[in-house]
């Protein structure tokens, strides 16, 4: 009787254990997980369930991958500012060949040294230009385009490895891949892109009587597709980092990010007319403010033939071009900003749109420095570099603008 009893006891005891574990797992603390997406634990497989949640991707992963390409836009910049420097120094045309591996170690005895400076001799700029160069002078200029070579092999490595590891840790979406490979494919056309301006100031031209340069439509696509690498993989790693604002899209609001996307625009422009402006050195030629000499609008403004080669071609069309261009960009940011401040915005996004105006300020500011002191290289480079900063604040604003997603 006894043994009966305490039997049932027991058994009583189970079942009532049972039951507690089954509630246990329909807790609110379960049902908060489970609501979060953070609970891939079950009762049976738990291990593989959370081994196949752990490559997809999801903050975490985009928070890396975003970081990444943030990282990779920051590459990008160098290589625009080194070559920036180099086309100021005039070191472009130094390298007269191009290899993928074989050049990245350069010479390295006095007689490597020397049979460079023998190849360098045979070719147009050496002839004209630089017939009294020492090899002293001629290894500045090559180590000058030997770095901004080197820098852009780095520049296609942070691209690369990176994402063949992401792809295989799964962090990347469906429309990601397709982003990335882009970016990837874009790193690889821009290398092509630099040799291929480079050979424009290789070739013998009997007929030009001007001083050997590469050609400032193939420098206006190398700056170009660089600045569109950057800009595309700034706005990808914005996106992923910085979370959409919750604002009511109102009429007013539609207009302003109508009114920052043209701004944006505009601020492009305007740098891609640099390229012009530098390869056709047109800085150098009306060195004065606001008038051009004593003109507002110079005699030789239309002087080629046909009028659209001006554009283009002619030195004082090209600097106007670029003249008009900067005071545009700063009088849109300037009406951007107080168009701004008729509305309630974010924190960030304020911050965004005055640090923009601050610099578009600042930028055109450089761009007369420049000018009025005939293109010195340290003031020239600084506001080159200016130009990528303001870019970088209109892309910045415009990721603070965008719609939330649906």
């Amino acid at each position: 009787m006894l043994i009966s009893s305490l039997r049932t006891t027991i058994f009583c005891g189970c079942r009532s254990a049972g039951k507690g574990f089954q509630y246990s797992t329909r807790s609110p603390l379960r049902k908060w997980l489970l609501k979060r997406g953070h609970s891939t634990v079950t009762v049976e497989g738990g291990t593989s369930t959370s081994a196949a949640a752990a490559s997809v991707p999801n903050a975490a992963s985009n928070r890396i991958v975003g970081r990444w390409l943030l990282g990779c836009s920051g590459l990008v910049v160098g290589a625009i500012v080194l070559g920036g420097v180099t086309r100021l120094t005039e070191s472009g045309l130094s390298m007269v060949d191009w290899h993928l591996v074989r050049e990245m170690k350069p010479p390295q005895s006095e007689g490597e040294w020397e049979a460079e400076f023998s190849k360098y001799q045979q070719f147009p700029e050496f002839k004209i230009l630089n017939h009294n160069m020492t090899l002293p002078e001629f290894k500045f200029i090559f180590y000058m385009e030997w770095g901004h070579r080197m820098w852009g092999r780095l520049v296609g490595l942070a691209y690369i490895l990176p994402t063949i590891y992401f792809w295989k840790k799964g962090y990347f979406t469906r429309s990601m891949k397709g982003k990335v490979l882009g970016l990837c494919g874009f790193v690889f056309f821009q290398g092509l892109l630099g040799w291929y301006m480079v050979k424009s100031g290789l070739e013998e031209k009997p007929e030009s009587h001007d001083i050997p340069r590469v050609s400032q439509y193939r420098l206006s696509a190398h700056l170009g597709s660089a600045l569109l690498l950057y800009c595309a993989s700034m706005w990808t790693g914005l996106t992923l980092l910085l979370p959409a604002h919750r604002i009511a899209e109102t009429k007013k609001l539609m207009q302003l990010r109508r009114f920052a996307k043209g701004t944006g625009g505009l601020v492009f422009l305007t740098a891609l007319s640099g390229a012009f402006v530098a390869g056709l050195d047109a800085g150098l030629v009306y060195n004065s403010f606001p008038k051009m000499a004593d003109r507002w609008i110079p005699d030789d403004l239309l002087a080629f033939s046909p009028t659209l080669k001006n554009f283009f071609e002619n030195p004082t069309t090209v600097q106007f071009d670029h003249r008009i261009l900067g005071i545009t960009s700063l009088t849109a940011i300037t009406g951007l900003y107080l168009f701004s401040r008729r509305m309630m915005l974010p924190k960030r996004a304020k911050i965004a749109i005055s640090l923009l105006a601050a610099m578009a300020y600042t930028q055109v500011a450089l761009g007369i420095a420049t000018l009025l002191l005939y293109v010195p290289t340290p003031l020239a480079a600084t506001h080159q570099s200016g130009s990528v900063a303001l870019l970088s604040l209109a892309i910045w604003v415009l990721a603070e603008l965008r719609r939330m997603p649906k």
